[in-house]
């Protein structure tokens, strides 16, 4: 990790830091306004993934203020590929973008701002790697969309399986597992990670 891309980390880190010390002090709603991140343990694994890969096509859904996406640009420009990040909303989406400038890596993203599902029907490339990290209710059919684009080997990771959890990410977690060719198992990292795998052959 190079020190530009240390120096975003630790503005991101920051920043997590400060708004879990207002939310603590009964401080404002962040709903809009949080990052809404990863967190840094499942930052390191999701970049620990992605960089097994070779010349990956990484699709990220929910790019947020670009904090996973730091990790998963960083993997790219390591393994030789090439991150796609889906944002609803477009300040969002440019914040991140000024955030992967400062960290040398925004010519290994393409940003892509609009309806998840609409954006993914239109892809025309195959995935090699996944992160499923927006709106909950948008998991399952997120996973119908991309799962025809897979390539073998493919990997696919979804976050927030344990904490908030809920019915949303339940149903993903049967859908994934049932569907054909795929192993997933959900780890204790962060905020649980349920990690899927698309067979090799």
């Amino acid at each position: 990790m190079d020190e530009k891309i240390a120096a975003v980390l630790e503005a991101y880190h920051e920043r997590m830091r400060h708004e879990n010390d207002s939310r603590g002090r009964g401080g404002r709603d962040w709903s809009d306004g949080a990052l809404l991140a990863v967190g840094p343990d499942s930052g390191q694994l999701i970049n620990i993934l992605a960089r097994s890969l070779k010349a990956p096509n990484i699709l990220e859904l929910g790019t947020s203020y670009g904090y996973s996406g730091i990790w998963l640009a960083e993997a790219a420009r390591a393994a030789g590929g090439r991150l796609t990040t889906i944002e609803i909303a477009d300040h969002k989406s440019a914040y991140a973008h000024d955030m992967s400038a400062k960290a040398g890596l925004a010519e290994y993203v393409d940003f892509k701002v609009g309806d998840a599902l609409e954006i993914i029907a239109q892809l025309a490339f195959k995935l090699d790697f996944v992160l499923v990290d927006l709106w909950k209710d948008l998991y399952t059919p997120c996973l119908d969309a991309f799962y025809p684009k897979l390539n073998p080997g493919a990997i696919v990771v979804a976050d927030n399986m344990i904490f908030p959890g809920g019915e949303d990410v339940e149903r993903y977690a049967r859908a994934v597992r049932a569907k054909p060719k795929m192993t997933s198992i959900c780890v204790p990292v962060g905020s649980g990670l349920e990690i899927s795998r698309f067979a090799a052959d």
